[in-house]
């Protein structure tokens, strides 16, 4: 991922700097500003879920792959609704999502 891309999307996460999509339209008119939002989209979703998660006591599972270069698994078993998201980062995206308010905390576990 390019300083570019790690930085808009980091901004669409930051709380206290928010980047207002309409302000800065001109920054995703292009294919890299969408591309920073889908993955703005996906990591917020993903440390609601990874909260969640924690909150409820519920198994959290991160495992390293390496199958095109290397990649990060987040699998969450989402028991009160039977069913299990897989999500692929990149490790520049497990990064980011690592920065997410608690996520860490919830990841280290117990």
């Amino acid at each position: 991922m390019n300083h570019y891309l790690l930085s808009l999307v980091r901004r669409l996460n930051d709380a206290k700097r928010p980047l207002s999509r309409n302000r800065h339209f001109h920054t995703f008119a292009n294919a890299e500003g969408r591309r920073a939002l889908r993955i703005a989209r996906r990591l917020r979703s993903l440390a609601h879920e990874i909260r969640e998660q924690a909150r409820r006591g519920a198994p959290i599972r991160v495992e390293r792959v390496f199958e095109s270069g290397s990649l990060v698994r987040v699998l969450l078993e989402l028991v009160h609704v039977r069913a299990r998201r897989v999500t692929l980062l990149s490790a520049a995206e497990f990064e980011l999502l690592l920065e997410g308010e608690g996520v860490r905390e919830a990841l280290d576990g117990p």
